[in-house]
């Protein structure tokens, strides 16, 4: 008999389910022989559909009609455009927009020379790891919500030891890890949820970039600290309060594991 969570592990498979519901249905294939058999036979069929169908690419005459339907529509917009209009003084009336983007031009430049960390290629880099877990597949190496066996599983797999706690009576159930990479090492992210939110918390050695410590980037909020000789930054498009409450735990928690001078 088909196991009744086979329609759902075909979603995950598919990509069709979110972050909470991917993991749920990882636990479950850990346990049932037939989900895990139907997620091999799932992979394999892929990689053999990859590796043995043709994907022939558009005609070159196609492409050049495409092409060419897109330069006649360009020029058509571009003759329908509106000429400058002119003020009473003969003066263009467009010439206060420039001085209004002028400044706008001059507050960024001086918004980019105060924060230049705010726009620096490693909170790209945080984000891009963090979209990444969200996909099937991608969330943890490591499944526990035990500190015991995440840990440790850090050593060698990871070029840094984190901070590790279940928060679970504060509302911040520890998932489980995984190791990634970025910023030419490799990361330990250490997994937690709070509610119907994900929340990913980097560890990595502390680099000579300076980090914000609260930013906000495509949509989701980032709250970063020192400990020791490590930086962490926590990420998810959870509220501030409940992110800046995980972060005071988890510096506790890393303070009291600091050895006493």
């Amino acid at each position: 008999m088909q196991c009744a969570e086979a329609l759902r592990v075909q979603a995950y498979f598919d990509g069709e389910v979110d972050a909470l519901a991917a993991l749920d249905v990882e636990r479950h294939a850990e346990h049932c022989p037939e989900c895990r058999v139907l997620l091999e036979e799932l992979t394999a069929t892929r990689a053999r559909m990859r590796s043995q169908l043709e994907f022939p690419g558009a005609p070159a005459q196609l492409r050049t009609s495409i092409q060419r339907l897109l330069d006649a529509e360009t020029g058509a917009a571009r003759r329908a455009a509106p000429r400058a209009r002119f003020g009473w003084s003969g003066l263009p009336l467009w010439l206060g927009g420039f001085a209004a983007a002028g400044a706008a031009l001059s507050a960024a430049v001086l918004l980019f020379l105060v924060a230049p960390a705010a726009t620096g290629p490693l909170l790209d880099d945080l984000v891009s790891a963090h979209v990444r877990s969200l996909m099937p597949l991608h969330l943890t190496d490591v499944v526990s919500t035990d500190r015991h066996t995440v840990k440790p599983w850090f050593a060698g797999q990871a070029d840094v030891s984190p901070v590790v706690a279940d928060f679970a009576d504060q509302g911040y159930r520890l998932v489980g890890g995984r190791a990634d990479y970025f910023d030419h090492q490799r990361v330990a992210a250490v997994v937690y949820q709070h509610g119907a939110h994900i929340i990913n918390v980097f560890a990595f050695a502390s680099g000579r970039q300076p980090l914000p410590q609260y930013t906000s980037r495509s949509g989701y909020h980032i709250a970063c600290w020192k400990l020791g000789n490590l930086q962490y930054c926590a990420i998810s498009d959870t509220g501030w309060d409940e992110l800046q409450a995980l972060t005071r735990l988890l510096r506790a928690a890393g303070s009291a594991d600091l050895p006493r001078q």
